[in-house]
């Protein structure tokens, strides 16, 4: 039996954490998926992320083998949503997920789901039952795990970072 669990990260953890996400890139490039391609998320974003306290890692057995932030309040690329809309619940705080990576290592074992529903935990007890997360369109992989977690597609949203269209999602936990 697997040890697994999830802790904010620590400035001692970039080293890994850029790792991961170098991985990451790397793993999107062979699918042919052009997310990550052009040099986001880099290092000052990932730095910036944990001196904010909102980067996680997932730990399996003492290692470190994923990464996330865990963006707290809103996001101003997810105010203007096409072809759907945001889930009403009265609220205009929520969370989001975002920079989720597994070490290409540890891919395949399910870990992006034990993450997710790690990091949903984390969201709640934070205060943040409504969660967002989106992920490029030809990124089947994460779109599979994304659903698998119960997150339901409610549009399209454009980051400000790339201009590029991002499937959007979101689930209300009870």
């Amino acid at each position: 039996m697997s040890n697994i669990y999830l802790r904010q990260a620590t400035m001692n953890d970039l080293p890994r954490v850029y790792e991961i996400i170098d991985g990451a890139k790397q793993t999107l490039k062979n699918r042919g998926v052009d997310q990550w391609q052009s040099g986001y998320p880099d290092h000052a974003i990932l730095k910036q992320d944990t001196e904010d306290g909102i980067t996680f890692v997932l730990l399996l057995d003492g290692e470190i083998v994923g990464t996330a932030a865990l963006q707290q309040g809103s996001d101003k690329n997810y105010e203007k949503i096409a072809n759907g809309n945001w889930q009403d619940i009265s609220k205009s705080e929520y969370s989001i997920i975002h920079r989720i990576a597994v070490e290409p290592g540890h891919q395949g074992k399910h870990l992006s789901t034990t993450f997710i529903q790690q990091l949903l935990t984390m969201s709640y007890h934070l205060g943040y039952p409504d969660v967002r997360i989106d992920t490029h369109p030809e990124n089947l992989v994460m779109q599979h795990v994304i659903t698998t977690n119960g997150f339901e597609e409610r549009g399209t949203i454009t980051m400000d970072e790339d201009h590029g269209i991002r499937k959007a999602y979101q689930l209300v936990m009870g």
